[in-house]
């Protein structure tokens, strides 16, 4: 029986052999010799002459059609709900509980995201297609529940098991993706997620807003049945991939990591619940806000020090995800990226709404530059990267133009016009482009195809970790900036709204529109102001990314798709082709 150490080194040689290097090298770190280049190029040919080729029939592009439908559930929803709400809170009355109708939705998805690990070991140990259904299962249920809600609560309950429904959905994609596309290839199937993913996004609050218009609010919820059945139907009958049969079920149970599951979960709710609660409700120095982030921060190393110790028999992010510098870099940049875009979602329509007095469905229409130009630029590097194998030139222009692009939004003024509004967002969403597609492979490149899922789980984990970063953070600048600006406001009650934490809420159009001039250009003045600080301060979070991808090193990808998990052969004639 092999010890924690000597199951350690294997799995080491295993991920070695696959990136090209040696074991020693991965401990040590890399060493950018000749020799060793050419024994990595010279590895990377053998591995591909020995992969099996990458092959398409109809079962694939049916897989892929099942993951757009899911997908699309899930991002709509996050959005759908605006246009329809006022609706909602009038004939359930629900008061000023009516935002947990949204925030209860997003908490959980986030939540369930952080926790998807723990997904991905469930899905190594029952199978992609039995988690899928689950999740799939989850969303449909609580879509139903939401429908038909008579009560606040009944509602609310629904929103949660929908959010927890989403979160699911949105790894399952990512993991399935890894299963049965090759390294090389994967950037363009990933990017297409993430494109079906933001058009439902787009789309969400004009289909809620169609809807209340011509039916009942209700069908906002039902609509999730009918696609949501097709999509489970699609998962039961193609979803076929490889998985370990043998394995008498309690087996695998005792395999899971409940204690590194336990504290990563609850780790992280305590860092999301002090996340949400900074800067709009209480400030940072409250104890309410300090108490669970320092905890949760601490939860968090204590469960990479346990994940490393070698007591889980299988950890929930096993530290061999992390072999060389370029995997620890890639991690970081998946940190910081959507970090940025969320930057821009949240706090672009502000200086829209604010500043510029657009309507909120115009401030919407608006700000699709940065999210529909994002689209072309992930094409084109999931083709580059499909063409070359070299994703670094990919991660430094990207970081490149995301940077300089959200500090150009700085420089926008109270009558920027329409050429000069759509231009500056050219930049951030070509470079966010060139990442999204590119960043999970490369993180995916020096890891034994076994470790895939947890990588894909672990990519997902981050990235969600820095959407929420991005909000918090951006808004703490937001409210500390319209409070030093606030004195150029000749009204007492605006003063006191802008200096107490409410200025995300305070920029609209509705709120500065309800005030005779002087008083609304001195708001959209201070507006401005505080504005350009948000993005001036969000380019040292890009900058540090452009450096660390300068750092990276080209890894080969892989081909050929040699994996425990793809699909399953079909039974075939004798002498046909697989």
């Amino acid at each position: 029986m092999s010890t924690p150490t000597e199951k350690a080194a294997a799995d080491l040689k295993v991920a070695a052999d696959i990136a090209g290097t040696s074991s020693e090298s991965i401990i040590s770190g890399p060493k950018d010799t000749p020799q060793d280049a050419a024994d990595s190029s010279s590895s990377a040919q053998q591995e591909e002459q020995k992969a099996p080729s990458f092959e398409k029939d109809y079962r694939f592009w049916m897989i892929m059609l099942t993951l757009c439908f899911s997908i699309m559930l899930a991002s709509l929803e996050g959005t759908i709900v605006v246009t329809s709400l006022p609706y909602i809170v009038s004939e359930l009355k629900l008061g000023s509980n009516y935002i947990w109708v949204t925030n209860v939705f997003l908490l959980t998805s986030i939540a369930v995201r952080q926790y998807s690990p723990y997904s991905a070991n469930s899905a190594i140990f029952f199978g992609r297609k039995a988690v899928l259904i689950s999740v799939l299962g989850l969303y449909v249920l609580g879509s139903g529940i939401c429908g038909g809600a008579t009560t606040e609560a009944m509602l609310i309950a629904g929103r949660t098991i929908q959010g927890i429904g989403s979160g699911g959905l949105n790894m399952s994609g990512e993991v399935i993706i890894s299963d049965l596309v090759p390294l090389r290839y994967r950037g363009k199937y990933v990017a297409l997620l993430l494109v079906v993913s933001t058009v439902g996004y787009s789309i969400g609050p004009f289909v809620g807003g169609a809807i209340v218009e011509n039916s009942t609010w209700r069908w906002v919820f039902y609509l999730n049945l009918p696609i949501g059945g097709v999509g489970m139907v699609f998962a039961y009958l193609f979803l076929n991939l490889r998985y370990d049969r043998e394995e008498r079920i309690l087996s695998k149970l005792k395999r899971i990591d409940y204690l590194g599951n336990a504290i990563l979960m609850a780790s992280s709710v305590s860092v999301l619940i002090a996340l949400t609660w900074a800067g709009p409700i209480y400030p940072w120095y409250d104890a309410r806000v300090l108490v669970p982030l320092l905890v949760g921060l601490a939860g968090l190393v204590g469960f990479c020090v346990y994940e490393g110790s070698g007591i889980p028999e299988t950890p929930v992010i096993p530290l061999r995800l992390f072999p060389n510098r370029t995997s620890i870099i890639v991690y970081v940049n998946s940190f910081l990226m959507p970090m940025l875009q969320f930057w821009c979602f949240f706090y672009f329509p502000v200086y829209f709404q604010a500043v510029q007095l657009s309507t909120p469905s115009w401030s919407g229409v608006q700000i699709l530059p940065i999210t529909l130009i994002a689209v072309p630029g992930a094409a084109v590097a999931s083709l580059l990267l499909a063409k070359f194998g070299k994703f670094k030139i990919l991660h430094i222009s990207g970081m490149l133009l995301t940077t300089v692009g959200v500090g150009l939004i700085s420089l926008l003024k109270k009558d920027s016009s329409t050429g000069v509004w759509v231009g500056i967002q050219i930049m951030p969403a070509v470079g966010s482009g060139l990442l999204i597609s590119t960043l999970l492979p490369a993180f995916q490149a020096s890891l034994a195809e076994k470790d895939q899922a947890a990588a894909t789980a672990t990519w997902s984990f981050v990235r969600t970790f820095g959407m929420v970063w991005g909000i918090a953070i951006a808004g703490t600048v937001l409210n500390s900036f319209t409070k030093q600006y606030a004195y150029m406001v000749d009204n007492e009650a605006v003063r006191e709204l802008l200096s107490n934490g409410d200025a995300y809420a305070s920029g609209t159009q509705h709120f500065v529109m309800q005030f005779p001039e002087p008083i609304q250009s001195q708001i959209r003045e201070v507006f401005l102001l505080a504005l350009r600080k948000v993005f001036i301060i969000s380019v040292a979070f890009g900058g540090t990314g452009f450096i660390l991808a300068l750092f990276e090193k080209d890894v080969p990808l892989r081909k050929g798709l040699d994996t425990e998990y793809g699909l399953e052969e079909r039974k075939k004639p004798a002498g046909e082709e697989v």
